[in-house]
């Protein structure tokens, strides 16, 4: 429709418009984005920005809330697994875990299950003779880790501050075979996938004068440690076998 007023016609549509659009949130601009990353997985908000022209808030709305992208630094390994290792841990595994569903023979038939935190279980002989073992170092001084020293702050509350506290140069070695009913042989000249996390948690905060009162520690951590934390340790093997089977021998995510 055109209304005849002074200084000619006018249109009362939306006439076009010249420049960007409002939002540059498109579908051409999240796949730039999105090849832009995949040929450089470091490459930053404002770097993207400028090379493409576009808003760095644009961007930003773009990698984490079109695409999903989080940015994550590279997990460290022991090593690079060749196919030939990942293999082997697989076929390890797999023998470990079937040996478990077989039984051992015995009039006792093996029962797995899952338990009340979520780990498999199982009541099977094999895991009486199952011994397990590991090492780390053990520091005179360990600080407490951030996520421990964490308390509940109410609105009104003063902020709270923490010094930061290297850990020490000097250093004991502490090596240990356990099984299910506790520890077999401790060497200070568990296993970190359920032993030495407690004890790190342990010792953070602590200062030790001497080796041989850090040594007078550890002894007693692991004397005063209950049963029932072996049992349980030994018990979640059967997770992390099924673990190590799922991404093929590859390395698991914690």
């Amino acid at each position: 429709m055109v209304y005849l007023v002074w200084g000619g016609p006018t249109s009362l549509g939306d006439e076009p418009k010249s420049g960007r659009p409002k939002t540059s949130t498109n579908e051409e601009n999240t796949t730039r984005v999105d090849e832009l990353i995949r040929c450089d997985r470091r490459m930053k908000i404002r770097e993207i920005a400028l090379k493409l022209k576009i808003p760095k808030s644009t961007v930003h709305e773009i990698v984490h809330d079109t695409l999903g992208y989080r940015k994550v630094s590279a997990r460290r390994v022991p090593k690079i697994l060749t196919e030939d290792h990942k293999l082997q841990r697989v076929e390890i595994s797999q023998c470990l875990l079937q040996r478990c569903q077989q039984g051992n023979g015995d009039e006792d038939t093996t029962h797995i299950g899952v338990g009340p935190g979520g780990d498999f279980q199982a009541n099977n002989n094999l895991f009486d003779n199952l011994i397990t073992g590991d090492e780390t170092w053990v520091h005179l001084n360990t600080p407490e880790t951030k996520r421990d020293s964490m308390t509940w702050k109410h609105p009104s509350s003063p902020v709270t501050k923490k010094f930061k506290v290297p850990r020490s140069a000097a250093k004991v070695m502490a090596t240990v075979f356990w099984d299910a009913k506790g520890v077999i042989l401790l060497d200070l000249a568990a296993s970190d996938f359920h032993l030495f996390g407690p004890l790190k948690r342990h010792l953070g905060g602590m200062a030790f004068e001497t080796e041989d009162d850090l040594i007078s520690e550890l002894r007693n951590w692991f004397d005063n440690l209950d049963v029932d934390f072996f049992q349980v340790g030994i018990n979640s093997l059967l997770s992390l076998w099924q673990k190590c089977i799922d991404p093929h021998g590859d390395y698991v995510e914690k």
